[in-house]
Parts: C-alpha cells; structure tokens; sequence
C-alpha cells in the first residue's frame, strides 16, 4: 500500500447552503445546516486512506469534545492518529462556509489549536517521516512546522507535496523543500504576480513557480483542469465533466490524491488524471470529508 504522512490541520465544519453567497452585510436565509469534520489536513488523509493508501496524519486538535469526535471519525477511517496531538491551550478548529447553488463558497477559519502544533512536534516524528513515501504539508498550521516537515521529508528520502493555501501574504521562502507545489490559479496568481487567466497565463506562473525553487508546479484550475510544469516538460490535464454540488474540499481531494497515485509511481499524467477525477467527485456532494471518492467511484468514472 502507499504509504502517506499528511502534516496539517483537523477542523470542524458548518457548512450552510443558500440560493446565493450573502453581499458585505447582508443575511440571506433559508439555507440547510451541515455539520461535518474537515480541516484541509485532515481532508487530504480521508481523501488518501478512502484510495486505499496507508495514511497518518500530524497534526492538532483541542482536548475537547469536538477534538475527541475528529479524533474517533479519522481512526475509523483507518487512518493512523497517534501523531495527532490534543491541547488545552485552543480550541479545536472550526471552519464556517457558506456554499450557493452553483457550488461556490465562502469560507472563515478559526484555526485554533492547529496553530498550536510546534517544530518540536515535528521533531518528535521522525519515525512517521522515515515511514512515509509521500509527504503532504498545507499551511493552516504554521509556516515554521511546515517547512521543518518538509525539511524532515527529505532528510528521510520522502517525496514533498507542498499546498500552499491558505497563502500567506508575506509569501513563501522555502518552495525549493517541495518537490510538487499545487497551488489553485488564485494562490498562483499572489504567488509569482502573474494573472492566470488562461492556460498560457498558467504555464507563466507555474514557470515562475519553478523559477522560486519547486520540482514541479501544478496549478489547479477548476473547471479548466490543471497544469503541470517539471523536468519532463509541461502538461495540460483536461476537466472531468461532472454536476457540482459544492466545491469544498475539491482542493484537498485532489492532493490527497496525486499523493496516492505518485507514491503508486504512476507517470505524472496519469496521476493528474486520478487527480482530477477524484476532485471532481468531490464537487457532486456536500460537505468535504463526506464528498471524499472511494477507490471504486474513482475507478469507474476514470474508466479503469
């Protein structure tokens, strides 16, 4: 089984689906209430264990009854928790998102006790590091734990997939730690100055994505696909067709997935393709740990 170390955040969601997204100051009613776990780490572990790989995930939550449910939902799902530490200093991370009926969202994070988690945890597993194949960091937890998990991924000879989102405004200084950086076309675009408009607006960013020290960049760009650029050259992944629902976790499917299908050694097309197919289902439901893909449901619409 391929073997995944994911290092970022554990939220609880409240997810309100509405006719339309509220204006500056505005309340729009009735919507439905959906109360769910995610967190873009902990996303990104569901959407690799629900892949068949073997998952861990470093991370923090707060000791409290939320912390514990998170906790008891990701072990049920097989994915290993003992380097997902509690803390009394925060709260548990929760996450409110608004979702209209094309599927588009707003979204405001408290992240709580994922900003507690520390170098020093990292530091602490370096067994987890030397297990894995792949590496998936996210920057809801801090910018120091990040980079010293990349750091830590390489010094074991893991492979680094670095999703920068949320992106800092300072930028980011350690891009050459990351041997796949996958930011969307909005990340993109703040990262390098460089509008991502199109597809040839893409390959300049990814380009100056490269330039900053990445391996590979691969910019996810909705419905237009993604776009990769590396060693072996650029590439362009069409969309999958599908309904969107809600685009939550779409993201996170998507890099939970090339994880799997990299550390299965599958040729970076190919893995863009599983990649895309297992966001794209992840638009067709609610909610982001709920709307994460099996291994069937992907196979079947990639038409394996």
């Amino acid at each position: 089984m391929p073997r995944v170390l994911v290092v970022g955040s554990a939220n609880i969601d409240f997810t309100v689906a509405l006719p339309r997204l509220p204006r500056p100051g505005e309340t729009v009613t009735g919507g439905t209430l959906l109360v769910a776990r995610g967190g873009k780490g902990a996303n990104q572990a569901v959407a690799a264990r629900r892949l068949d790989a073997e998952v861990r995930l470093l991370g923090c939550v707060g000791d409290d009854a939320s912390g514990r449910e998170v906790r008891q939902a990701l072990a049920d799902e097989g994915i290993g928790v003992e380097a997902l530490l509690a803390t009394t200093a925060a709260a548990t991370g929760t996450a409110l998102i608004v979702v209209d009926d094309h599927g588009r969202n707003q979204i405001a994070v408290a992240p709580g006790a994922n900003r507690a988690l520390t170098v020093a945890d990292v530091d602490r597993c370096q067994a987890d590091f030397a297990w894995a194949e792949m590496v998936v960091c996210s920057l809801e937890v801090p910018l120091a734990v990040a980079e010293r998990a990349l750091q830590s991924a390489r010094r074991q000879g893991a492979r680094t997939i670095l999703n920068p989102a949320p992106l800092p405004d300072d930028g980011l200084d350690f891009l050459g730690l990351a041997d796949y950086v996958t930011p969307n076309e909005t990340e993109a675009a703040r990262l390098t100055a460089v509008a991502v408009a199109d597809l040839a607006g893409a390959a300049r960013a990814a380009a100056a994505i490269r330039a900053m020290g990445a391996r590979h960049a691969i910019l996810t760009l909705g419905d237009r696909g993604a776009f990769a650029d590396g060693p072996e050259g650029r590439l362009h992944a069409p969309p999958v067709e599908v309904t969107v629902v809600d685009t939550t976790g779409a993201g996170d499917a998507f890099n939970g997935a090339l994880a799997v299908a990299l550390a299965e050694r599958r040729a970076l097309a190919d893995a863009l393709r599983v990649a895309n197919v297992t966001a794209a289902l992840a638009c067709t439901r609610r909610g982001a740990q709920p709307s994460m893909p099996t291994r069937a449901e992907v196979d079947r619409l990639a038409g394996r």
